[in-house]
């Protein structure tokens, strides 16, 4: 490990309450989340002394083979300077407004430019052919400009290109709670780091599950956002149309703090595409799960499984199984089909000149793009688009995928004996989904039931969500990492739980002094619906194709009253308000992004149209009303109550059971 230049940039920190230090050592070792350094600064905590305390003992005791380079304790004075000019005369709760992460420290996957230290990719021949990085990576300065601490680089596979985490001259980290087992890839000292409490967050990248594979070993946080929300300028690349750069943390609150801070435009990135979806999921979101998961039932991941199921159920899910083969199909592409070659195309220069200085699997990985012609390339690509047509339909389906984080946890003898094999059975959840500009959030489910044999291990999910569902996949993961069953689990491998963690940072805190950002979301505009467009009704499709989400079922006040429209295909109702003899008539209450609002409007048919509407508890929104010139003559069915009670009405009268 070797330590280098001051990154030069402001910086950030946070912690618990003030009476609570009892001398620095003591104190320091309370800040564990972003949230606890944060409400160090606010409670006027000595954060100076704080963080020198925490660099002092990772430059004592750092984790085996998880840094690859710490900052200096001059380097850490320079930064705390500028902190200091940052925060002069200012109040606490004023700087933490405009530097959300204000002397909150983290570290950075060492395939990430950081100004002035060299970017190594795990690969000392790449850092001696190359100058230090004359600028920040895009995400690095955009968490120093909010204030955050930067206490060093860490250890990856080899150019990025692994899931196990093994593939460095820097050493092999382990699972900070399966020890023999690796810690996963190739983001492997970032999720350590995070795991043992070192810093509250941590950069890695996620090109086929980077960002997600160790936070599942790690018993972790991974948020791996849609692909092109955060820049990927001043990343190494790895597959150069398919990288992200992702968030490891121990609460969902402090990853979607920090999405909040990285996301956003990139100039310099080509691929940037920066497009806030949904905020929140349906109540009780419809979730896919594999017809079929295939799980190391000797390491107890099967029963991990089962159980993680009935956790869903308590969320209130409904279970959807899905064929997951045509999602495998474009998994199998990333290694198996061309875009291997970015991954060659990015290592060119030492693949040119010092091949030996490679890692053998990496080397052997990247040299086999070699094969590929462009005919084929571009066969690939078409398959690889007929792929994604199809996936998309998915999503008229469920609300969001559930899947394991990795079908089994390997041991290091594992990985020794088949390094490309282990490693290939660690990306069957995680390799198709960057290939679908997808969102997803890998969190903790619990630990393998513990054999004489066998410790527990720990396991993990991921949610994975179309693209610009990073904030509804959040306030979900929010909800999960709640659930009673996992309330006790600890926040990665250390000693405290989610209950011990300050309960703000949700995005709707009152205090908008210590509230934490919240990853940005499209506005949308509730519209009311009291017919055809009801969940599982003919013409539902049309919200759900444009991204609305179920918020409500409800009432009109009593003030309105129900018809059939006659004649009407698929058959609706009209919606009429009176000034007297109204009924209180069910609805449903959806939110649709204000983009797709005028592709909506053009499919309403007169006599239809969206007016406000007058809900039970007094509030007003827009939804479907009815001309009253439409409906002279039009049968009355107010005495119903609502749209779904008539159907079932003229069904029974049909039969004979009620009469019309």
């Amino acid at each position: 490990m070797r330590t280098l230049p001051d990154p030069a940039e402001p910086n950030g920190a946070r912690a618990p309450q003030a009476g609570a230090w009892g001398g620095v050592a003591g104190g320091e070792a309370v800040l564990l989340t972003l949230a606890d350094w944060r409400l160090a600064v606010q409670a006027g905590a000595p954060w100076p002394d704080l963080l020198s305390a925490r660099l002092a003992r990772l430059r004592e005791a750092a984790a085996p083979h998880a840094w690859i380079a710490l900052a200096t304790p001059a380097q850490l004075q320079a930064r705390i300077a500028k902190l200091h000019s940052i925060a002069a005369g200012r109040p606490a709760a004023q700087v933490l407004r405009t530097h959300p992460l204000f002397g909150v420290p983290f570290a950075v996957k060492d395939n990430i430019d950081v100004a002035g230290w060299p970017t190594t990719a795990a690969c000392p021949a790449w850092a001696e052919t190359h100058e230090p990085a004359s600028r920040h990576a895009n995400a690095v300065r955009r968490l120093l400009d909010a204030g955050a601490v930067l206490l060093g680089k860490t250890n990856l596979d080899q150019f990025a290109t692994g899931l196990v985490g093994t593939r460095s001259p820097y050493g092999a980290p382990e699972s900070t709670l399966a020890p023999g087992r690796v810690s996963g890839g190739s983001s492997s000292g970032s999720a350590v780091v995070v795991a043992r409490g070192d810093v509250p967050f941590a950069l890695g990248t996620d090109t086929a599950g980077s960002g997600r594979v160790p936070a599942g070993f790690n018993n972790l946080v991974g948020l791996k956002p849609t692909t092109g929300r955060i820049g990927t300028s001043g990343v190494l690349p790895a597959c150069r149309t398919l990288d992200c750069v992702s968030v490891f943390a121990l609460t969902v609150e402090d990853a979607a703090a920090v999405l909040a801070v990285a996301e956003g435009p990139d100039d310099d990135d080509e691929y940037s595409a920066f497009a806030p979806g949904a905020a929140v999921l349906p109540a009780a979101p419809r979730v896919g799960i594999p017809k079929v998961a295939v799980l190391d039932a000797a390491l107890g991941y099967d029963a991990a499984w089962q159980r993680t199921l009935a956790l869903l159920h308590e969320a209130g899910a409904t279970i959807v199984e899905l064929d997951f083969a045509p999602l495998h199909d474009i998994a199998r592409l990333l290694y198996e089909g061309p875009w291997v070659a970015e991954r060659y195309h990015a290592a060119l220069p030492l693949i040119e000149r010092r091949p030996q200085d490679m890692d053998p699997t990496v080397a052997g990985i990247l040299v086999g793009a070699t094969r590929w012609s462009a005919a084929q390339t571009f066969a690939a690509q078409y398959t690889l688009q007929r792929g994604r047509k199809r996936a998309q339909a998915l999503w008229q389906q469920v609300d969001m995928l559930m899947v394991p984080t990795a079908p089994r946890h390997p041991s290091f003898d594992e990985v020794a004996a088949d390094p490309v094999g282990a490693n290939a059975v660690l990306g069957s959840y995680t390799n198709f989904v960057n290939f679908l500009g997808w969102s997803a959030l890998a969190l903790p489910a619990g630990f393998t039931d513990e054999t004489p044999a066998r410790p527990a291990l720990p396991f993990g999910v991921t949610f994975i969500g179309p693209g610009g569902a990073d904030a509804a996949l959040a306030r979900f993961g929010r909800t999960w990492q709640r659930l009673p069953a996992l309330r006790a689990l600890p926040l990665g491998a250390t000693a405290r739980h989610i209950d011990d963690t300050v309960p703000e940072s949700n995005g709707d805190a009152a205090d908008a002094a210590i509230a934490m950002p919240w990853p940005a979301s499209e506005a949308t505009l509730p519209i009311a619906v009291v017919g055809a467009h009801l969940s599982g009704l003919p013409l539902n499709g049309q919200l759900v194709e444009r991204g609305a989400v179920f918020a409500e079922a409800t009432r009109t006040a009593a003030r309105y009253r129900l018809f059939e429209l006659p004649a009407s295909q698929p058959p609706k109702p009209g919606l009429l308000r009176v000034a007297e003899g109204g009924g209180a008539i069910e609805l449903e209450v959806w939110q649709m992004p204000q983009h797709a609002l005028g592709s909506f409007l053009a499919l309403i048919p007169p006599p239809l149209g969206l007016g406000p509407i007058e809900l039970a508890d007094g509030r007003h929104v827009h939804g479907f009303l009815c001309e009253a010139a439409a409906l002279q003559g039009a049968r009355d069915i107010t005495a119903f109550g609502g749209w779904r009670a008539w159907l079932a009405g003229r069904h029974g009268a049909a039969t004979g059971a009620v009469a019309a």
